[in-house]
């Protein structure tokens, strides 16, 4: 089957350094990179505990870090230049008030947010694909309104560390 969807990209152009919208981000997004993810699932004794322990990664944003691809450093490597970073974040808790109403949610959480240095302009990018139009094509109603409140956070979270509101 092939589904048809219309996605949503959004961009906010900032004032501010790569390094500080990069700083800005990773203040704001706690992070379980390195098998810290794994090794809090393996250790959690009960869905309570499990709960706990994902609060305890939680930043102001209420997102944490899963991995980061630092585009700048492997074409600095391939002898090209270039700032850019992806990151993956989310938090299971808030992929929870999806994902029990169709696993399908899975291709899209956790979600994706980058942030680059457009060579031209020198202005900082900060881009992200809204959940709420990605989960569009699951057709569930309670996937779409819990994807709009991640939405709201997602946004919030690229306005606090690009300075510019959508």
């Amino acid at each position: 089957m092939i589904k048809e969807f219309v996605g949503r990209y959004q961009v906010h152009v900032s004032n501010r350094s790569f390094a500080e919208v990069v700083a800005a981000l990773e203040a704001a997004v706690g992070s379980v990179e390195c098998e810290v993810f794994d090794h809090e699932l393996s250790e959690a004794r009960d869905p309570s505990d499990f709960e706990a322990r994902m609060h305890t990664h939680e930043s102001t944003s209420g997102f944490m870090r899963f991995h980061t691809i630092d585009h700048g450093a492997w074409l600095a490597a391939l002898g090209s230049s270039g700032q850019a970073r992806m990151y993956t974040i989310g938090n299971p808790l808030i992929a929870r008030t999806m994902i029990k109403h169709d696993l399908g949610v899975g291709l899209n959480v956790p979600v994706r947010i980058a942030v680059y240095q457009e060579p031209s302009s020198g202005k900082v990018h900060v881009s992200y694909n809204l959940p709420s139009s990605l989960m569009s094509a699951l057709d569930n109603k309670d996937v779409s309104e819990a994807a709009h409140a991640l939405d709201a956070k997602l946004i919030a979270l690229a306005e606090k560390a690009s300075g510019v509101k959508a």
